[in-house]
């Protein structure tokens, strides 16, 4: 079979495809407000149409909140899931938009054409270069490019409650060999990336408590236990000279980068400089022993990400308040354990309170692990020489500094490695007004993905 007639056809009919994004886009499939329910059961009904009318088995599956899209279709050896969501955020405020937020236009840009509405981008666009190859492909062959399957969401934006209850329930029908994710980027403006590794999280948010009550600070100042002067000693002591966690035992399950992915991310040349200088910062934080791309890719992070009490109103109260809380977040790596990481901060921050202090938390011990995939599957190579061979660029392997739920599941779940392959634009402002995706990133995001499934599929 010919991967060249496939992406011809792609090219010849790329105003249709457009065309079809666009009918999409003008459905406002706002997952958190109720108020849209019909609109995203009428969303997943026009996906069911498209994908029927490519041959797949397609359903509408309802959950107690809105209906997954489901189906089936292709034959082959190697059986290939594919995953995205048809829900979009929220357009408010409305008035920062310069045009209806449902009503999609192809508008100029300084670096071409952008196809500018809600969920432009996050994800119909994405989604919809997937579905468009698997068209191009029944097109020029008659049959679908191998065994796919394709489940759609409708509740990514609003916390994906019905995700992992609909998941379970039907595991054996969705459990496949790889899983395809399109929510993801390129790296800066050209290189295509499939990102491989995705930090996990933890969370505590704990108060320490010293005296019955707040006290005057000149009759018990010099004397009494202040639980705000503890807080922030011990919060202090959290990293060393060098950025370096001080739990104990905080590192032993973090594996070293390997030195292949060392050098493709060094061929990045990633700009820490330009990229602190955009919010207002030019010095690395965190561990100096570690380039600035492998600490927020790679290396696990201790940070305070709040802390407060005493008085904070208007004037002054002397006072030594009676309570300190803050909230503290880990980012975790490897094959670092939610559990582990918590309880040993918890036993570090205890062992150093002082007499008449005692600490209370407000929440589990538990979290999320990292996603690392498994590359040394040859799909993952195939898949990223067909994307260098698309954009003309060496693609390469690079990881999230963030966490995105779905590919952790799809691990923990369905026991399946994912691939997280993405077209979107740093500047394609997701989640704000005037969201777009660019049109060369959706037509050779249709290609890419008819070159990927050509070799893996």
């Amino acid at each position: 079979m010919s991967l060249d007639a496939t992406l011809d056809r792609i090219d010849a009919s790329l105003p249709q495809a457009l065309d079809r994004l666009m009918d999409l886009l003008r459905i406002p499939s706002i997952s958190t407000d109720p108020a849209y329910k019909a609109d995203c059961t009428r969303a997943a009904e026009w996906l069911v149409a498209e994908l029927e009318s490519l041959g797949f088995e397609a359903r509408v599956a309802p959950t107690p909140g809105h209906p997954m899209v489901v189906a089936h279709g292709g034959e082959g050896e190697k059986h290939i899931l594919f995953y995205g969501h048809y829900d979009v955020q929220p357009v408010d405020p409305l008035e920062l938009w310069d045009r209806d937020p449902f009503d999609p236009a192809l508008e100029d840009s300084p670096r071409g054409k952008v196809i500018r509405a809600r969920g432009a981008s996050d994800d119909k666009g994405q989604l919809m270069t997937f579905i468009e190859a698997c068209r191009a492909w029944k097109e020029v062959h008659g049959t679908l490019p191998g065994r796919i399957t394709i489940f759609l969401e409708g509740e990514e934006e609003s916390g994906s409650p019905s995700l992992i209850p609909f998941m379970v329930e039907n595991r054996e029908e969705l459990t496949a060999d790889l899983a395809l994710i399109c929510d993801t980027g390129l790296y800066g403006d050209k290189t295509p990336a499939i990102s491989t590794m995705l930090r996990g999280l933890a969370k505590a948010e704990f108060t320490i408590h010293a005296a019955t009550r707040d006290l005057h600070s000149g009759m018990y100042g010099g004397i009494a236990q202040n639980p705000l002067h503890i807080m922030a000693r011990i919060l202090a002591g959290l990293h060393d000279a060098e950025g370096h966690v001080q739990v104990p035992g905080f590192y032993d399950d973090v594996a070293e980068l390997p030195d292949t992915l060392r050098q493709q991310w060094q061929a990045l040349a990633f700009d820490h400089a330009a990229y602190l200088d955009a919010v207002g910062l030019s010095v690395p934080a965190g561990e100096q022993d570690r380039t600035p791309l492998e600490r927020i890719w790679s290396r696990p992070t201790a940070e305070v990400n709040g802390m407060w009490g005493g008085y904070n109103g208007a004037g002054f109260k002397t006072v030594l308040p009676a309570e300190a809380h803050a909230k503290v977040s880990f980012r975790l790596v490897s094959k670092q354990d939610p559990v582990k990481v918590l309880t040993a901060f918890r036993a570090w921050l205890e062992a150093q309170l002082p007499a008449d202090c005692s600490v209370t938390w407000h929440d589990g011990v538990e979290g999320s692990p990292a996603s690392v995939m498994d590359i040394s599957d040859p799909a993952f190579e195939a898949a990223r020489q067909a994307l260098s061979d698309e954009w003309g660029v060496p693609a390469a392997f690079v990881a999230e500094g963030g966490s995105i739920p779905i590919a952790g599941y799809f691990k923990t779940v369905l026991g399946m490695d994912a691939m997280l392959i993405g077209f979107s634009q740093d500047d394609d402002q997701i989640h704000s007004p005037n969201e777009k995706y660019d049109l060369a990133s959706f037509h050779k995001g249709i290609r890419s993905w008819a070159r990927v499934l050509a070799r893996i599929a």
